[in-house]
């Protein structure tokens, strides 16, 4: 392969790796939202971007690395790939929906109701709590499974452009193109998902939601479930 093709595919791989990061919601929207539900710092943020991005990356890779090895064609394999977007977008919709309800339950509890109490004098007075606890205020939580699950959806949601990419030089038997294309494609796409996590993330870390905060969660949920129907419904 000579080099302008190269740097043809090289620029090809910045342009779409960055396009489709951007206009795919699912790739920010689930770990901005739930950085401010959860109160994560946001370097713990990051590096559950960075891994859910290089297993998203990584599992198209080995797709297409396997079909290059049996010699399936371009159109087989964006099928599969579009079986698991398919998945991914459900698997997306699932775990907003479950999220949220458990949001939408959790703020509820977080409700301040009053209780009136009347003394054996006969004077009264009414005090005001939330079945949450004492301790119940939004605090970044450690040890939960949501990054696994977030792990789990990206390493099943494909990466559909990168499969032509690997294509032409595979078949130009141009293996170290296939290399250079696929680090080109995977580096913009993490690095993508990336800023535009930690810039959001940076600037919710001092929004203060009011009498929303505890629906956060809830809300969290919802957005998380509608980013998930613009991929199945919209082809984000």
């Amino acid at each position: 392969m000579n080099e302008t093709t190269l740097l043809i595919l090289i620029g090809s791989a910045v342009s779409i790796g960055f396009v489709h990061t951007i206009i795919g919601p699912d790739h920010y929207l689930p770990f901005i939202l739930l950085a401010k539900a959860r109160s994560w710092r946001l370097g713990r943020i990051l590096w559950i971007t960075f891994g859910c991005g290089v297993g998203h990356v990584l599992s198209s890779v080995v797709i297409g690395a396997a079909g290059i090895a049996v010699g399936v064609a371009v159109g087989r394999l964006e099928i599969i790939e579009g079986v698991r977007g398919s998945l991914a977008s459900w698997l997306l919709i699932g775990f907003g929906l479950v999220y949220g309800v458990w949001g939408l339950r959790r703020g509820l509890k977080g409700r301040k109701h009053a209780h009136p109490h009347v003394h054996t004098d006969g004077s009264m007075h009414s005090h005001s709590h939330s079945h949450l606890g004492d301790h119940s205020h939004v605090h970044e939580e450690k040890g939960t499974v949501t990054p696994w699950v977030l792990f789990i959806i990206f390493v099943l949601g494909p990466c559909e452009p990168l499969i032509p990419l690997l294509m032409y030089p595979a078949a130009q038997g141009s293996w170290l193109s296939v290399g250079l294309v696929t680090l080109t494609f995977g580096l913009v796409t993490v690095g993508t998902m990336m800023t535009v996590v930690g810039l959001s993330t940076y600037g919710l870390l001092h929004l203060r939601l009011g009498y929303m905060e505890q629906y956060v969660h809830a809300i969290a949920g919802g957005i998380i479930v509608l980013s998930g129907l613009s991929i199945k419904f919209l082809g984000l």
